[in-house]
Formats: C-alpha cells, structure tokens, sequence
C-alpha cells in the first residue's frame, strides 16, 4: 500500500501515476480541500464522493473498512484524514506528503519504511527520506537525498509570456460566487466571480483553467483562479499538467530503487 497525503492537482499526477502502474494508493485528504484545478484533482471525491481523471476513479470512504471494496474495482480510494492518524494503523510501504504547504504539516520519517515529500518545507534525510523538487526549470523532478528542495518563488512559471498575472487571488474575505467557471473563455477585466461585492475580475485573456468550488468561503489573498493565456488548448482543463507528471515519475522512480514493486504483495 502507497498512502499519498492530499488529492490536490500535483499529488493527482502521482496518484493516477502509480495507480495506471499497478500500485494500490489510499489518498488522505482534509474535510474543505481548495483545489483550484478541481478537473484534475482526486480531492474533488470530498465533496462529490467520487473523482474522475484522466480514466481513473477516485471513490471517498467514510472508514477504513471500506478501502479494500474500492480496489478490488480497480479504483483509487480517498479517505478524509487530516491528521494522518490511519497511517500508523494501516501500515503502508510507503508515505509521499503532496500537499504542497510549503512547510511541513506532519509528516515524519517514522510513518513509514519509505517516505518522500513533494516540494519545500522538508529536508531529505531528516523529515523524509526523499524530496521532490517541485519548482519548474531545469530541476523540476529531481530526487533529493539530502536537503531541502528549492525555496518557493511565489511566481508561476512562464506561459506566453505571462507568468503571475496567470493566478489571481481572492481580493477580499467572504463567500464566493462564481460567474464563470472551469473551461470557459474570459476577457481580461471580465468580471469572473463575487466575493459579496467585490468583484473578481480577469487578469489577461484566456481559459480559465483553475477556479475554486462556487459557495466557498475564501480569505483574502488565497489562491482561487488560474487563466491559461493559450485559448487554442482547451482540452488542458482536463489533463494532468506537464508538471504533475514529471513529478510523478520521480515518485515512481524512487519506489523502484528502493524495491517497492506493485503486485508484488508489497505496492
């Protein structure tokens, strides 16, 4: 068994990855996950007791019990816990923090014989025993044994030429009320959702790729859209990103040097 602790869109890209490859994964997941990219993103099963993505289901459990019924249907199980607490009562091969806190939020070395971590906040040989780098560029998926990954830049990577107009983030506290949503086309300026009064307007042109859950209470300055300026690739909005994947295969990578083999009665 792989535990991955969070469904979010990074951590989905090593899920379905060791999923399509024979593993059986249980995701742990928060009670109010906030997915920007809900399309690609197993945590969405929280809200809606199932995710699909890219072929692969994703079914939430309400208990430990009910984790086995989901595999034998070939479906990757999601199971609300925060804490971690099942880890020590179900005892994985392996654990792999993707919930990409940028700190770490409880994750050790101890919860498992292999543990890795996706991106900073954890330094391999300590916290973990691996980390992934998560930051684009030449380094993105490189597999650390010793150290922190690189430090967060807060600027997303460069898409025709944009790079943190593409994020937008909620200009206000408040409930959330969304006048476009996931796979439309939006003008910049173009008001896309309401936080009470306070309009949330478009930053550039584009799909809009990301968008929180509508009704969802947000603070200000968190994370709630992502615009992809490529409007010619709307299929994007429903594909795991170039990124999640080559992380993905990092993850796999570790398990095989480390002999954690899917069907082996191990993975």
């Amino acid at each position: 068994m792989i535990i991955v602790r969070s469904g979010g869109d990074i951590a989905t890209g090593t899920i379905h990855r060791l999923h399509q490859s024979g593993y059986r994964v249980l995701v742990l997941e928060c009670k109010m996950p906030t997915a920007i990219r809900r399309q690609v993103s197993f945590c969405e099963a929280v809200y809606q007791g199932r995710a699909e993505v890219e072929g692969v289901t994703c079914h939430k459990v309400d208990s430990i019990g009910e984790i086995q019924s989901v595999w034998d249907r070939n479906e990757v199980p999601l199971l609300v816990d925060p804490e971690g607490a099942s880890i020590s009562q179900l005892k994985p091969e392996a654990v792999i923090d993707g919930i990409l806190a940028k700190r770490n939020l409880g994750t050790y070395r101890s919860m498992a014989p292999l543990t890795m971590a996706l991106g900073p906040g954890f330094f391999a040989g300590k916290d973990v025993d691996y980390v992934i780098e998560t930051n684009r560029g030449h380094r993105l998926g490189r597999i650390i044994c010793e150290g922190p990954a690189m430090a967060d830049t807060g600027t997303p990577g460069l898409v025709k030429g944009y790079g943190k107009e593409r994020v937008i983030h909620a200009p206000a506290d408040g409930v959330i009320h969304l006048v476009s949503d996931i796979g439309e086309l939006v003008e910049k300026d173009q008001v896309m959702a309401w936080i009470g009064t306070v309009p949330v307007k478009a930053t550039l042109t584009g799909i809009l790729r990301g968008m929180i859950r509508e009704g969802f209470q947000v603070r200000k300055g968190l994370k709630i859209a992502d615009i992809d300026p490529r409007t010619e690739e709307l299929e994007n909005c429903w594909l795991i990103s170039d990124k999640a994947r080559c992380i993905a295969g990092s993850v796999l990578e570790v398990l095989l040097q480390n002999r954690i083999y899917p069907g082996n009665g191990i993975g």
